[in-house]
């Protein structure tokens, strides 16, 4: 298997590889960082690739008839996730013990939220398309970085004490995620 990527050099540390369609992928990697080094990290790690490009593929496949959403129904979902998500995140954070300064709601196309070193939080109007146990775990998982910025042994077992069913909830976005982020317009 002959793989061609996009090759993205920043001031980063460490090199990473991810699929972003059919035949797409891009590597980014530390800016000295030798060519040769870089085909021999995609070489290491070709059966991950064509196990997960396959993937991609019957996720394509999959969702091809599915329907973007149009703005009022984005706009609509946003207005629920104002709503709702600010509610759970409040929740847990008590339960948890953590402070977190803002929630941010947006549309985005490939991550369902994320938490920055200032504390803010920022979420996935699709989330509003998920059940809700999966929304709570992508809310706990946020609340939880706010501990470890990290996807360390640590941060799971914080994951984990929140919620001991996490892996399932988890499972769940690697089963449907795809399919309700096909719908982003």
């Amino acid at each position: 298997m002959n793989v061609e990527f996009t090759l993205i050099r920043s001031s980063r540390r460490s090199i990473s590889m991810r699929i972003d369609g059919p035949g797409k992928v891009t590597i980014r990697a530390p800016l000295r960082m030798p060519e040769r080094e870089i085909r021999r990290f995609v070489e290491s790690r070709k059966e991950w690739l064509q196990k997960n490009m396959q993937k991609v593929v019957d996720t394509a496949r999959a969702t091809a008839d599915l329907q973007p959403l149009s703005p009022t129904e984005l706009k609509e979902l946003t207005r629920q996730a104002k709503e709702q998500i600010p509610q759970r995140v409040q929740f847990f954070a008590r339960q948890m013990g953590v402070e977190y300064n803002r929630i941010t709601i947006r549309c985005q196309k490939t991550r369902w939220g994320s938490c920055s070193s200032r504390k803010d939080l920022n979420f996935n109007c699709l989330l509003m398309l998920v059940p809700e146990e999966e929304l709570d775990y992508v809310v706990v998982h946020e609340l939880c970085h706010l501990r470890e910025m990290n996807h360390s042994p640590a941060f799971w077992a914080q994951v984990e004490a929140v919620l001991p069913d996490y892996k399932e909830r988890k499972a769940w976005f690697r089963s449907h995620g795809a399919e309700i982020m096909s719908r982003h317009p």
